[in-house]
């Protein structure tokens, strides 16, 4: 690990050694194996509704955000007579989270959808309470929908009470389908997820299949004009069901399988964004068992290589010599806790697989290791604007040691230019309760562009 220089960004850094180490394993071809899915019929197209007034508010929302991160961080604001009864108080530095009643109306209206509250120079925080609001926020981010070519040709909706259907479904976010995440339940969808729909207004398309909707799960089919495909199914099954999907749907064999952890969460979180960023289908297995749904998928493709993320203790070396004889080669990326392991694979490089983020220069998406629900709603920032891995941290208030270390080493530095070098940008998901301000700002500090070495022409 470096010490606290950091990587020179004034010329593109070498490429690299992959993060880490592969195992060895056997591969067997096995047979083909489909699960289904069922569209529904197109309903008739309602009248377009007007974009919610929640979301009209979020640009001076932002503002006020902005005012309030900084006010923070630097220390105190002007003390606690800074403002009027009118005016916003800063956010407590402590971490500690604004009730309702004290926070000014636009920033309310921005923390219900989860939209970006909170923003340094190198972070920017989608501050929603919950998974649904941090989802609609995501994926109006990526698709800010004030045109028709700004709006997602369909989105997929899935069950808040199944995480690996969900993690699963950041598939569809890649190309060609590009599909955002959005979050609903049978009796229908929440709040955000409604203001989001009604603002992202999805058709459907040929890359969609006619589709403007998946729907995973017990969820209420959506206030669309367009059909709705239905993938049946829960946990693993639900999950090999998306992998047959994006087959239909591209007309391909996935490059890669990844097969993440079902018992262990933390482990499985990263596997989101690859998934939205690479079109690699996402399995599931229990640390001693492989579920029949993932074998007949891997089956149906038994010279794809396959990945197995986490460590022995999440998926078992008899499963994965299980994984090897129902698909193609097998290869571990792992590490000892959640957000060691969310470094390994951002580190983690082989052949065409992995993202090889090892020098400086990429965006980074960081959450709560015991929030699956919110690694899925972020995947579409890891297929957008700045790219880039998963990583994890595992209190509001502290960096874990491997997060922080691998930030310091791929910190961005220049020599004589600042404008020539490269940048980092790091997203945080979750409100001051799942990461506070101090962290938020240590993070910001080691994504800085920093000066090496003496000044020169």
């Amino acid at each position: 690990m470096s010490g606290e220089r950091p990587i020179n960004a004034d010329e593109p850094a070498a490429d690299a050694a992959a993060g880490a180490a592969a195992e060895k394993s056997e591969k067997e071809p096995g047979k083909a194996a489909a699960e289904q899915s069922k569209p529904t019929s197109p309903k008739p197209k309602p009248p377009r509704k007007p974009i919610p007034t929640a979301l009209k508010l979020i640009g001076g929302a932002v503002v006020v955000a902005v005012a309030f991160i900084v006010a923070a961080v630097i220390g105190g604001g002007g003390g606690e007579n800074a403002s009027g009864p009118e005016g916003p108080a800063p956010v407590p530095a402590g971490g500690e989270t604004r009730t309702d009643q004290e926070a000014p109306p636009a920033h309310q209206a921005a923390t219900e959808l989860g939209y970006p509250a909170f923003a340094t120079a190198n972070t920017t925080r989608i501050g929603g309470s919950d998974p649904a609001s941090n989802a609609a926020a995501a994926a109006l981010a990526v698709f800010p929908a004030t045109t028709p070519n700004q709006r997602p040709a369909a989105v997929t909706l899935v069950d808040e009470g199944d995480w690996e259907a969900a993690v699963a479904a950041a598939v569809l976010m890649a190309a060609p389908v590009r599909a955002p995440l959005l979050f609903s339940a049978a009796g229908g969808p929440p709040e955000p997820t409604a203001e989001a729909l009604d603002a992202l207004a999805p058709e459907g398309s040929p890359a969609t299949g006619g589709a403007a909707a998946f729907a995973l799960g017990e969820v209420a089919d959506p206030d669309l004009s367009g059909a709705v495909t239905r993938v049946k199914g829960r946990g693993a099954t639900a999950a090999a069901a998306v992998a047959g999907l994006r087959d239909r749907l591209t007309d391909s064999a996935p490059a890669h399988f990844v097969v993440a952890p079902s018992g262990q969460p933390g482990f499985a979180m990263p596997a989101a964004a690859w998934a939205a960023r690479s079109g690699d289908p996402v399995l599931f297995a229990g640390r001693d068992d492989l579920p029949k749904a993932t074998a007949m998928a891997l089956k149906r493709h038994p010279k794809v290589p396959v990945f197995v993320l986490g460590p022995s203790s999440a998926i078992s070396s008899q499963v994965v010599r299980e994984i090897a004889g129902a698909g193609g080669s097998v290869n571990r990326v792992s590490g000892e806790d959640p957000a060691t392991n969310a470094v390994a694979f951002a580190r983690y490089a082989k052949g065409s697989f992995g993202w090889n983020v090892n020098d400086p220069g990429h965006g980074f998406v960081v959450t709560r290791d015991d929030s699956p629900l919110d690694a899925a709603a972020a995947a579409p920032l890891s297929a957008a604007g700045t790219w880039g891995p998963l990583l994890l941290t595992d209190s509001a208030a502290t960096l874990p040691a491997a997060l922080r270390d691998y930030l310091l080493d791929v910190k961005p530095g220049y020599t004589s230019d600042p404008t020539r070098a490269f940048y980092n940008h790091v997203w945080l998901i979750g409100d001051q309760e799942a990461i506070g301000v101090e962290q938020q700002a240590e993070i910001n500090e080691l994504a800085e562009l920093a000066k090496i070495g003496d000044e020169e022409e």
